[in-house]
Protein backbone atom coordinates (compact mmCIF):
# COMPACT_ATOMS: atom_id res chain seq x y z
CA UNK A 1 0.00 0.00 0.00
CA UNK A 2 1.22 3.50 -0.85
CA UNK A 3 -0.24 6.98 -0.32
CA UNK A 4 -1.63 8.69 -3.42
CA UNK A 5 -3.86 11.55 -4.59
CA UNK A 6 -6.98 10.01 -6.14
CA UNK A 7 -9.54 11.72 -8.36
CA UNK A 8 -12.75 9.76 -7.74
CA UNK A 9 -14.78 11.62 -10.37
CA UNK A 10 -14.43 14.65 -12.65
CA UNK A 11 -15.03 17.75 -10.56
CA UNK A 12 -14.57 15.94 -7.26
CA UNK A 13 -11.91 17.03 -4.77
CA UNK A 14 -8.70 15.01 -4.68
CA UNK A 15 -8.62 12.37 -1.97
CA UNK A 16 -5.31 11.54 -0.29
CA UNK A 17 -5.60 7.85 0.51
CA UNK A 18 -3.85 4.48 0.50
CA UNK A 19 -3.84 2.50 -2.74
CA UNK A 20 -2.76 -1.05 -3.50
CA UNK A 21 -0.02 -0.96 -6.12
CA UNK A 22 0.83 -4.24 -7.90
CA UNK A 23 4.31 -5.55 -8.59
CA UNK A 24 5.66 -4.62 -12.03
CA UNK A 25 4.60 -7.01 -14.78
CA UNK A 26 6.46 -7.75 -18.03
CA UNK A 27 7.81 -4.54 -19.55
CA UNK A 28 6.99 -2.49 -16.44
CA UNK A 29 9.01 -0.54 -13.89
CA UNK A 30 8.24 0.39 -10.29
CA UNK A 31 9.50 3.81 -9.24
CA UNK A 32 9.73 5.42 -5.81
CA UNK A 33 8.94 9.09 -6.38
CA UNK A 34 11.35 11.75 -5.11
CA UNK A 35 9.18 14.63 -6.29
CA UNK A 36 6.25 15.51 -8.54
CA UNK A 37 5.36 18.89 -10.00
CA UNK A 38 1.79 20.20 -9.75
CA UNK A 39 0.98 21.23 -13.32
CA UNK A 40 -2.02 23.15 -14.66
CA UNK A 41 -2.76 20.10 -16.81
CA UNK A 42 -3.51 18.15 -13.62
CA UNK A 43 -6.06 20.81 -12.73
CA UNK A 44 -7.49 20.56 -16.27
CA UNK A 45 -7.85 16.80 -15.84
CA UNK A 46 -9.60 17.18 -12.50
CA UNK A 47 -12.15 19.71 -13.76
CA UNK A 48 -12.89 17.98 -17.07
CA UNK A 49 -11.18 20.43 -19.45
CA UNK A 50 -9.10 17.43 -20.52
CA UNK A 51 -10.63 13.95 -20.48
CA UNK A 52 -9.16 11.12 -18.42
CA UNK A 53 -10.62 7.76 -17.34
CA UNK A 54 -11.67 7.95 -13.69
CA UNK A 55 -11.19 7.10 -10.88
CA UNK A 56 -7.53 7.94 -11.41
CA UNK A 57 -4.27 8.78 -9.71
CA UNK A 58 -3.20 12.12 -11.20
CA UNK A 59 0.29 13.58 -11.58
CA UNK A 60 2.43 13.43 -14.70
CA UNK A 61 5.59 15.43 -13.91
CA UNK A 62 7.89 13.38 -11.72
CA UNK A 63 11.26 11.84 -10.99
CA UNK A 64 12.39 9.07 -8.70
CA UNK A 65 14.37 5.89 -8.25
CA UNK A 66 13.68 2.49 -9.80
CA UNK A 67 12.92 -0.05 -7.07
CA UNK A 68 11.88 -3.05 -9.19
CA UNK A 69 11.60 -4.09 -12.84
CA UNK A 70 9.44 -6.62 -14.63
CA UNK A 71 10.43 -9.32 -17.07
CA UNK A 72 12.08 -8.07 -20.26
CA UNK A 73 13.09 -4.62 -18.98
CA UNK A 74 16.68 -3.84 -19.96
CA UNK A 75 16.97 -0.04 -20.14
CA UNK A 76 16.97 0.60 -16.38
CA UNK A 77 17.77 -1.33 -13.20
CA UNK A 78 16.87 -1.04 -9.53
CA UNK A 79 18.62 1.95 -8.00
CA UNK A 80 18.65 4.00 -11.22
CA UNK A 81 17.37 7.61 -11.03
CA UNK A 82 14.77 8.31 -13.70
CA UNK A 83 12.49 11.02 -15.06
CA UNK A 84 8.92 10.02 -15.89
CA UNK A 85 7.79 10.51 -19.50
CA UNK A 86 4.01 10.84 -19.54
CA UNK A 87 3.74 10.77 -23.37
CA UNK A 88 5.91 7.92 -24.67
CA UNK A 89 5.96 7.63 -28.46
CA UNK A 90 4.87 4.31 -29.95
CA UNK A 91 7.28 4.61 -32.89
CA UNK A 92 4.79 3.12 -35.35
CA UNK A 93 1.96 5.61 -35.96
CA UNK A 94 1.82 8.20 -38.74
CA UNK A 95 3.11 11.04 -36.55
CA UNK A 96 6.03 8.97 -35.27
CA UNK A 97 6.91 7.97 -38.85
CA UNK A 98 7.12 11.69 -39.65
CA UNK A 99 9.42 12.24 -36.67
CA UNK A 100 6.71 14.21 -34.83
CA UNK A 101 6.78 12.02 -31.74
CA UNK A 102 5.03 14.68 -29.60
CA UNK A 103 1.90 14.03 -31.69
CA UNK A 104 2.00 10.23 -31.28
CA UNK A 105 -1.51 8.85 -31.74
CA UNK A 106 -0.94 6.14 -29.12
CA UNK A 107 0.99 8.08 -26.48
CA UNK A 108 -1.85 8.08 -23.95
CA UNK A 109 -3.16 4.56 -24.51
CA UNK A 110 -1.83 3.51 -21.12
CA UNK A 111 -4.15 5.93 -19.32
CA UNK A 112 -7.06 3.53 -19.87
CA UNK A 113 -5.32 0.63 -18.11
CA UNK A 114 -6.00 -0.44 -14.54
CA UNK A 115 -3.10 0.96 -12.55
CA UNK A 116 -3.92 0.18 -8.92
CA UNK A 117 -6.83 -0.31 -6.52
CA UNK A 118 -8.16 1.51 -3.51
CA UNK A 119 -8.51 -0.24 -0.16
CA UNK A 120 -12.16 -1.02 -1.01
CA UNK A 121 -11.17 -2.68 -4.30
CA UNK A 122 -12.05 0.14 -6.72
CA UNK A 123 -9.99 0.08 -9.93
CA UNK A 124 -7.82 3.14 -10.54
CA UNK A 125 -6.38 4.45 -13.80
CA UNK A 126 -2.99 6.16 -14.18
CA UNK A 127 -3.91 9.81 -14.96
CA UNK A 128 -1.57 10.65 -17.84
CA UNK A 129 0.11 7.24 -17.89
CA UNK A 130 2.44 7.72 -14.93
CA UNK A 131 0.34 8.50 -11.80
CA UNK A 132 3.05 10.62 -10.20
CA UNK A 133 0.93 11.92 -7.29
CA UNK A 134 1.88 8.88 -5.23
CA UNK A 135 4.75 7.66 -3.09
CA UNK A 136 5.42 4.96 -5.69
CA UNK A 137 4.12 4.14 -9.15
CA UNK A 138 4.27 1.31 -11.69
CA UNK A 139 4.68 2.39 -15.31
CA UNK A 140 5.62 1.02 -18.70
CA UNK A 141 9.36 0.94 -19.28
CA UNK A 142 8.75 3.37 -22.15
CA UNK A 143 7.61 5.93 -19.54
CA UNK A 144 10.99 6.22 -17.80
CA UNK A 145 14.07 8.06 -19.00
CA UNK A 146 17.45 7.62 -17.28
CA UNK A 147 18.40 10.81 -15.46
CA UNK A 148 21.71 12.23 -16.72
CA UNK A 149 24.49 12.68 -14.19
CA UNK A 150 24.79 15.84 -12.16
CA UNK A 151 21.08 16.70 -11.87
CA UNK A 152 19.45 16.81 -8.39
CA UNK A 153 16.79 14.10 -8.33
CA UNK A 154 14.11 16.23 -6.66
CA UNK A 155 14.44 19.16 -9.08
CA UNK A 156 14.64 16.72 -12.01
CA UNK A 157 10.87 16.21 -11.74
CA UNK A 158 10.44 19.55 -13.53
CA UNK A 159 12.18 18.17 -16.59
CA UNK A 160 9.23 15.83 -17.15
CA UNK A 161 6.81 18.53 -18.30
CA UNK A 162 7.36 22.21 -17.48
CA UNK A 163 10.93 22.45 -18.75
CA UNK A 164 10.48 20.22 -21.79
CA UNK A 165 7.40 22.25 -22.72
CA UNK A 166 8.87 25.71 -22.13
CA UNK A 167 12.24 24.94 -23.69
CA UNK A 168 10.62 23.21 -26.65
CA UNK A 169 8.18 26.06 -27.25
CA UNK A 170 11.15 28.41 -27.70
CA UNK A 171 13.65 26.15 -29.46
CA UNK A 172 11.44 23.75 -31.45
CA UNK A 173 8.12 25.49 -32.09
CA UNK A 174 8.89 29.23 -32.27
CA UNK A 175 12.57 28.62 -33.13
CA UNK A 176 13.73 31.81 -31.45
CA UNK A 177 16.95 33.16 -32.95
CA UNK A 178 19.65 35.12 -31.18
CA UNK A 179 18.77 38.80 -30.97
CA UNK A 180 15.02 38.34 -31.47
CA UNK A 181 12.44 39.79 -29.10
CA UNK A 182 10.08 37.53 -27.14
CA UNK A 183 6.93 37.99 -25.03
CA UNK A 184 5.82 35.25 -22.64
CA UNK A 185 2.21 35.31 -21.44
CA UNK A 186 1.71 33.61 -18.07
CA UNK A 187 4.38 33.35 -15.39
CA UNK A 188 3.58 29.94 -13.95
CA UNK A 189 5.85 26.90 -14.06
CA UNK A 190 5.83 26.59 -17.86
CA UNK A 191 6.06 30.36 -18.32
CA UNK A 192 9.13 30.53 -16.08
CA UNK A 193 10.75 27.71 -18.06
CA UNK A 194 9.91 29.57 -21.27
CA UNK A 195 11.53 32.75 -19.98
CA UNK A 196 14.69 30.84 -19.12
CA UNK A 197 14.67 29.17 -22.54
CA UNK A 198 14.33 32.55 -24.29
CA UNK A 199 17.34 33.79 -22.34
CA UNK A 200 19.31 30.68 -23.32
CA UNK A 201 18.35 31.29 -26.97
CA UNK A 202 19.91 34.77 -26.76
CA UNK A 203 16.74 36.85 -27.08
CA UNK A 204 17.56 40.57 -26.89
CA UNK A 205 14.36 41.59 -25.09
CA UNK A 206 12.13 39.27 -23.09
CA UNK A 207 8.78 40.66 -21.94
CA UNK A 208 6.89 38.73 -19.27
CA UNK A 209 3.12 39.24 -18.99
CA UNK A 210 0.94 38.17 -16.08
CA UNK A 211 -2.16 39.34 -14.22
CA UNK A 212 -0.23 39.45 -10.96
CA UNK A 213 2.13 42.36 -10.23
CA UNK A 214 3.70 40.22 -7.49
CA UNK A 215 5.32 37.93 -10.05
CA UNK A 216 7.63 40.59 -11.51
CA UNK A 217 10.67 39.66 -9.42
CA UNK A 218 10.13 35.97 -10.18
CA UNK A 219 9.90 36.71 -13.91
CA UNK A 220 12.99 38.90 -13.96
CA UNK A 221 15.00 36.26 -12.11
CA UNK A 222 14.08 33.81 -14.90
CA UNK A 223 15.31 36.17 -17.62
CA UNK A 224 12.62 38.77 -18.28
CA UNK A 225 13.99 42.19 -19.21
CA UNK A 226 10.56 43.83 -18.96
CA UNK A 227 7.33 43.10 -17.11
CA UNK A 228 3.77 43.99 -18.11
CA UNK A 229 0.72 43.52 -15.90
CA UNK A 230 -1.97 42.11 -18.17
CA UNK A 231 -4.77 44.49 -19.19
CA UNK A 232 -6.68 45.61 -22.25
CA UNK A 233 -3.60 47.66 -23.16
CA UNK A 234 -1.11 44.77 -23.07
CA UNK A 235 -0.48 44.63 -26.80
CA UNK A 236 0.04 48.39 -27.02
CA UNK A 237 2.47 48.30 -24.09
CA UNK A 238 4.50 45.54 -25.72
CA UNK A 239 4.63 47.37 -29.04
CA UNK A 240 5.80 50.49 -27.19
CA UNK A 241 8.67 48.43 -25.72
CA UNK A 242 9.71 47.25 -29.18
CA UNK A 243 9.83 50.44 -31.24
CA UNK A 244 6.11 50.14 -32.06
CA UNK A 245 6.80 46.98 -34.05
CA UNK A 246 5.76 44.18 -31.68
CA UNK A 247 7.85 41.19 -30.63
CA UNK A 248 9.26 38.65 -33.05
CA UNK A 249 7.80 35.82 -30.99
CA UNK A 250 4.96 35.57 -28.45
CA UNK A 251 4.48 32.41 -26.39
CA UNK A 252 1.08 31.99 -24.72
CA UNK A 253 1.19 29.75 -21.62
CA UNK A 254 -2.32 30.34 -20.25
CA UNK A 255 -4.87 28.81 -22.62
CA UNK A 256 -7.47 31.58 -22.65
CA UNK A 257 -9.01 33.22 -25.68
CA UNK A 258 -8.24 36.75 -24.51
CA UNK A 259 -4.62 35.89 -23.80
CA UNK A 260 -4.13 34.13 -27.13
CA UNK A 261 -5.60 37.15 -28.90
CA UNK A 262 -3.34 39.51 -26.91
CA UNK A 263 -0.28 37.41 -27.77
CA UNK A 264 -1.22 37.55 -31.47
CA UNK A 265 -1.75 41.32 -31.29
CA UNK A 266 1.63 41.76 -29.57
CA UNK A 267 3.53 40.07 -32.37
CA UNK A 268 5.14 42.08 -35.16
CA UNK A 269 4.10 41.82 -38.77
CA UNK A 270 5.52 38.50 -39.96
CA UNK A 271 6.12 37.33 -36.38
CA UNK A 272 5.27 34.01 -34.72
CA UNK A 273 2.75 33.27 -31.99
CA UNK A 274 3.01 29.90 -30.24
CA UNK A 275 0.19 28.65 -28.00
CA UNK A 276 1.27 26.32 -25.21
CA UNK A 277 -1.65 26.86 -22.81
CA UNK A 278 -4.48 24.31 -22.78
CA UNK A 279 -7.88 25.97 -22.94
CA UNK A 280 -11.42 24.65 -22.92
CA UNK A 281 -13.70 24.27 -25.92
CA UNK A 282 -15.58 27.36 -24.79
CA UNK A 283 -12.49 29.54 -25.40
CA UNK A 284 -13.18 30.77 -28.93
CA UNK A 285 -10.57 33.00 -30.60
CA UNK A 286 -11.71 35.20 -33.52
CA UNK A 287 -9.68 36.67 -36.40
CA UNK A 288 -10.87 38.39 -39.55
CA UNK A 289 -9.59 37.36 -42.96
CA UNK A 290 -8.08 40.75 -43.76
CA UNK A 291 -5.87 40.88 -40.66
CA UNK A 292 -4.55 37.37 -41.32
CA UNK A 293 -3.45 38.51 -44.76
CA UNK A 294 -2.17 41.92 -43.68
CA UNK A 295 -0.12 40.91 -40.64
CA UNK A 296 1.41 37.80 -42.17
CA UNK A 297 1.82 36.28 -38.73
CA UNK A 298 2.10 32.59 -37.93
CA UNK A 299 -0.11 31.12 -35.20
CA UNK A 300 0.77 27.61 -34.08
CA UNK A 301 -0.14 25.16 -31.37
CA UNK A 302 2.58 23.47 -29.36
CA UNK A 303 2.18 20.03 -27.77
CA UNK A 304 4.67 19.07 -25.05
CA UNK A 305 7.06 21.65 -26.47
CA UNK A 306 7.20 19.73 -29.77
CA UNK A 307 9.89 17.79 -27.93
CA UNK A 308 11.39 14.34 -28.16
CA UNK A 309 12.11 13.73 -24.46
CA UNK A 310 14.75 11.07 -25.11
CA UNK A 311 16.71 13.51 -27.29
CA UNK A 312 16.04 16.71 -25.39
CA UNK A 313 16.66 15.48 -21.83
CA UNK A 314 20.47 15.24 -22.27
CA UNK A 315 20.48 18.72 -23.85
CA UNK A 316 18.55 20.17 -20.92
CA UNK A 317 20.86 18.41 -18.47
CA UNK A 318 23.80 20.08 -20.16
CA UNK A 319 22.19 23.49 -19.63
CA UNK A 320 21.55 22.66 -15.96
CA UNK A 321 25.14 21.54 -15.34
CA UNK A 322 26.47 24.67 -17.09
CA UNK A 323 24.31 26.92 -14.88
CA UNK A 324 22.23 28.25 -17.77
CA UNK A 325 19.03 26.52 -16.64
CA UNK A 326 17.94 26.88 -13.01
CA UNK A 327 15.40 24.17 -12.16
CA UNK A 328 14.98 25.35 -8.59
CA UNK A 329 14.10 28.82 -9.87
CA UNK A 330 10.80 27.47 -11.18
CA UNK A 331 9.69 26.27 -7.75
CA UNK A 332 7.89 28.70 -5.47
CA UNK A 333 6.49 26.14 -3.03
CA UNK A 334 7.61 22.70 -1.83
CA UNK A 335 4.70 20.75 -0.39
CA UNK A 336 3.62 17.33 0.88
CA UNK A 337 1.12 15.13 -0.92
CA UNK A 338 -1.78 16.58 1.05
CA UNK A 339 -0.85 20.07 -0.16
CA UNK A 340 -1.95 19.39 -3.75
CA UNK A 341 -5.56 20.66 -3.35
CA UNK A 342 -4.25 23.98 -2.00
CA UNK A 343 -1.77 24.13 -4.89
CA UNK A 344 -4.73 23.74 -7.29
CA UNK A 345 -6.43 26.68 -5.59
CA UNK A 346 -3.28 28.78 -5.95
CA UNK A 347 -3.14 28.00 -9.68
CA UNK A 348 -6.76 29.06 -10.09
CA UNK A 349 -5.91 32.30 -8.28
CA UNK A 350 -2.83 32.88 -10.46
CA UNK A 351 -0.43 32.65 -7.53
CA UNK A 352 3.16 31.45 -7.63
CA UNK A 353 5.18 29.42 -10.09
CA UNK A 354 5.55 25.64 -9.73
CA UNK A 355 4.49 23.80 -6.59
CA UNK A 356 6.64 20.71 -6.09
CA UNK A 357 5.47 17.71 -4.08
CA UNK A 358 8.50 16.34 -2.23
CA UNK A 359 8.21 12.80 -0.90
Amino acid sequence: MVRAAVLRAVGAPLEITDIELPDPGPGQVRVRLAAAGVCHSDLSLSNGTMRVPVPAVLGHEGAGTVVAIGEGVTGVAPGDPVVLNWAPACGGCHACALGEVWLCANALNGAAAVHARTADGTDLHPGLNVAAFAEETVVSASCVLPLPDGIPLTDAALLGCAVLTGYGAVHHSARVREGETVAVFGVGGVGLATLQAARIAGASKIVAVDVSPEKEELARSAGATDYVVASDATAREIRALTGKQGVDVAVECVGRATTIRAAWDSTRRGGRTTVVGIGGKDQQVAFNALEIFHWGRTLSGCVYGNSDPATDLPVLAGHVRAGRLDLGGLVTERIALDGIPAAFENMLAGKGGRALVVF
